[in-house]
This record gives C-alpha cells, structure tokens and sequence, in this order.
C-alpha cells in the first residue's frame, strides 16, 4: 500500500463497516463509506456484545457511549420450554467483566448503530456518502477502482484497499475468485419487542433467558436500560418465499407468531407470544466461509458479506466488529505489503471463524436436542457450576483480535 494516501473504501455502513472504518481511523488511514440507503438506519432489534466486542468498542473509545442505553445481564439462563425448568446459568455482570476483561452487554442494534455512525461522522479522517451503491470493483497497479453508482450515474473511485461490509447480499464478493452465492439456512428468526410488564415473571429483567426445546428456541433479553424485553424464536421453515426471500426482514410485513414455531412450549410462553402483533421474519442466511475472502490485489470482505453464519453462539455482529479490528490491524502492522496483510488477515480470521461457527452448530444440537439425549443435556449441565460453564468459554470470550 502507498503510504502517502492510505485511502480505505469501505462499502455498506452498517456495523461492520462503521466498526472498520473507525478502526482504520484510529490507525491513521483515511476513509471513505458508501452506502447504498438513502439515510443510515439499522433494521432488527436486540443483539448481544461479549467481551471480544466490547473490549475493542473501548479502545475505540465508544464504550461508554453505548452502555448509556445498554443493560449489563447479570446471568445467561438456559430453561425447558416446555415446562419452563431451570437448567443451567452461566454468570455474567461483574463476573463478566472480572473474568473477561470487559462487559457482557445486551444492546439494541440502532443504538450501536447510532453510536458508530455518529463516532463516524464526526471523525475528520473518514467521509462517509449515501445513496451511493458499491457494483464492483477492479485492480491495477496503482490500487483498486471501486464501481459507484449514485442517482442512477455511474463512476469510479479509487482507493489503496477496498473493504466489503455490505452483508450478505454483498456486491464486492461478486468479484473475480470472491464470487460465491448466499444460501437459505433452514431456519428462520422471528422477532419482537414487548414491554416488560407484558413478559410478567417468565422473562426476568436481568439474565439472558433461553428457552430449549427440540422444534425451536427462544431468547429474550432487556434492552434499553430495561424498558423493553427483546425476543427471538428460531424454528426450522420452509425455504422462503415472496417478501421472505430477500435480505433479512427487508419488505416483510409484521404479524402475529405463527402457533406452529413455539409447539411445545408452555402456556406462559403462548400467552406472551400470542399477545404480540410485531413479529417480523428474518430469514437466517448463510455464506461458505471456506471461500476466498480477500484478493489480494485489494479487497477484502468481512462480517456477513465474508462469513454470514447462524444466530447460535450470539456472535454475528461481535465477528463483524472483530473482523474490523483484526483487518485494520493487520494492515497497519505491514504497510507495504498488502497483499501479505490480507492473506494474514484471512488466515487467522478464517481459523477464528471455523471455531465459533463449530460453537454454534454444537449449540443448535445441544438446544433443540429431544428425548434421551436431551436429559443427558440436563444431567450433565446439573452436574456443572456456573463459573466452570463460564470457562467453558474463555476462548470465545476472551479473545483479542487485534493482538492476534
């Protein structure tokens, strides 16, 4: 990379690209976003911040900002849907952050959101622009010629690295090797807000609940200091159709939960979800991690738009700001070697990915686990304490993606 311009292109200004343009920022590049939507907003409702995350939204000196609106979940509280039993807690709140170094938070996603677009904004090294779609991108010596269209016109900008955060419909990862389609996971996320006093005693204030059963699970959490309760019922579905084929939630309409997703749970969780006429459909999209994510002449992809994976270790937008970090890192530490930047970058990223990915997948089977297997699950989690679980996930949690 040519020291004297540093230029970053990031395309898509959700959280992975804000987090990766700040990031670059921080380490002195300078740094144009373009995003195709009009206005920034971000679609969806709770998402959950680990340490991993946390720990690198402080140095971007960020944290404080977001635990304004964030809750601080005293526990994780793995229950039967079916009969409501308390099966394992795994602690968090201050234990969290005694064990992991940083908090364990429960954040809605426009508010993160909101926090990293304002950080953004008003960092003199990175101008962000939208209405502005990234189509593609080419390489040449002098660097990489992004395609952007705007109003309908079509021009170029150049830039030293182009960086593709914009999901997992992304259009830089249509190019040359990076081309891969997303794939329809099976499964299918349905979301809603309710106000506490609508959760009752089923949905306590101050844990992460999980409700397991072998057709679905369902999570909730607080949000926003308390004053909602965010809910996620994820149940195996058709593959989608119609409103329900594009982007996550983009042009589906919200509803009622339909009773088949939840069959099986208990008339507590019935009541609460039947009395909601929010619920929106997120399909759970998936990409093929095993493919390249990089070209080293230039670009490189990251959060969705290079990994999209399932919701089961709570760990998507955490990857993303992880990516970010790790990305911008990797290329500060060689700035005239790029291309040997981004294979590092890819290489370890790659590996980290594998093992969260196989996380989740063991935490699917582990949840919608039914019959005997099931009561072995809750013998054997009866037989743990609460901080050998939280050790159980150190390497997740603990992690530091810009020292590695």
């Amino acid at each position: 990379m040519s020291a004297p311009s540093r230029q970053i292109a990031v395309a898509g200004a959700g959280i992975a690209g804000l987090a990766a343009a700040l990031s670059f920022a921080r380490r002195g590049f300078s740094v144009r976003i373009f995003e195709r939507a009009g206005r920034l907003e971000e679609v969806g409702a709770g998402i959950q911040l680990s340490a991993n995350a946390t720990r690198i939204l402080a140095r971007l000196g960020l944290l404080e900002a977001v635990e304004q609106t964030a809750v601080k979940p005293r526990s994780v509280e793995l229950r039967r849907a079916g009969s409501g039993r308390v099966i394992a807690s795994v602690p968090l709140g201050e234990a969290a952050t005694r064990r992991w170094g940083a908090p364990y938070l429960t954040v809605h996603r426009a508010d993160l959101h909101n926090v990293l677009a304002g950080a953004a904004l008003a960092h003199p090294a990175i101008a962000l622009e939208t209405g502005a779609s990234v189509r593609g991108a080419t390489f040449g010596p002098g660097g990489v010629s992004l395609t952007v269209e705007r109003e309908g016109a079509t021009g170029t900008v150049a830039c030293d690295l182009a960086v593709g955060a914009d999901g997992v419909r992304s259009a830089l990862r249509g190019t040359g090797s990076l081309a891969r389609p997303e794939r329809f996971s099976g499964y299918v996320a349905w979301r809603a807000t309710a106000a506490p006093h609508a959760c009752g005693d089923l949905v306590p204030a101050d844990r992460v609940s999980a409700f397991l059963h072998p057709r679905f699970h369902l999570v909730a959490y607080p949000l926003r200091r308390g004053e909602i309760v965010n809910l996620v019922a994820i149940g195996c579905m058709p593959a989608p159709s119609g409103s329900m084929a594009g982007d996550a939630g983009a042009g589906a309409a919200r509803g009622m939960l339909p009773p088949a997703v939840i069959s099986g749970a208990t008339d507590e969780i019935d009541a609460l979800a039947a009395g909601l006429d929010t619920w929106l459909p997120w399909p759970i999209n998936e990409v093929d991690a095993d493919a390249p994510w990089v070209e080293p002449a230039g670009l490189a992809l990251i959060g969705d738009a290079a990994h999209a994976m399932g919701p089961y270790a709570a760990q998507g937008a955490v990857m993303a700001i992880e990516d970010a970090a790790a990305l911008a890192a990797a290329v500060a530490a060689r700035p005239h070697d790029l291309a040997g930047a981004l294979r590092g970058y890819e290489a370890t990223r790659r590996e980290r990915v594998r093992q969260v990915a196989r996380r989740g997948a063991f935490n699917r089977l582990v949840w919608h686990a039914s019959g005997p297997v099931a009561l072995g699950r809750d013998a054997v989690l009866a037989l743990r304490r609460p901080e050998s679980l939280a050790a159980d996930l150190d390497w997740l949690y603990g992690y530091d993606a810009e020292a590695v």
